[in-house]
């Protein structure tokens, strides 16, 4: 990580939502160059399912309508940032084949609205429009679908 303080001690959280981030069941999926966080405290978590950017070794934003909304960091980028092994693998994750590391530029490009999901065949058009992905982005085969 880029500093000796932990994850948690840099971002600005309220000890409401430090509270909720340690008991809601928050599961974590590294899809590089973002974290997706699913809710499973919902009955629905297809519907409470949000993207996490990561930079300088801390979870800097969220899609969720709270990370958006306030100013303080929501309870995914709570959560994300309270499971440092978690943290860490994501940003490993990041490292590129020569060694370097996708630049944040990229990590920060992730639009607020985006819908992407693995399992889709296309990504959102957010993130076409943004440029980030192509209309042709496909991860499977055709015999696969």
């Amino acid at each position: 990580m880029a500093s000796d303080q932990h994850p948690v001690d840099r971002l600005d959280v309220s000890p409401r939502v430090l509270r909720r981030a340690q008991y809601e069941a928050l599961a974590f999926f590294i899809r590089p160059p973002y974290v997706e966080v699913r809710n499973y405290s919902y009955p629905d978590p297809e519907n409470h399912r949000y993207s996490i950017g990561i930079a300088d070794g801390i979870p800097i934003n969220c899609t969720c309508p709270a990370d958006v909304e306030y100013a303080r960091a929501c309870k995914h980028r709570v959560g994300l940032a309270i499971r440092s092994k978690v943290l860490d693998m994501a940003i490993e994750a990041t490292v590129a084949a020569d060694g370097g590391t996708v630049d944040d530029v990229e990590r920060d490009a992730i639009p607020a609205d985006c819908e992407c999901h693995p399992d889709d065949r296309l990504p959102c058009w957010p993130c076409v429009e943004a440029g980030r992905k192509s209309p042709q982005h496909n991860n499977r085969t055709t015999d696969e679908a």
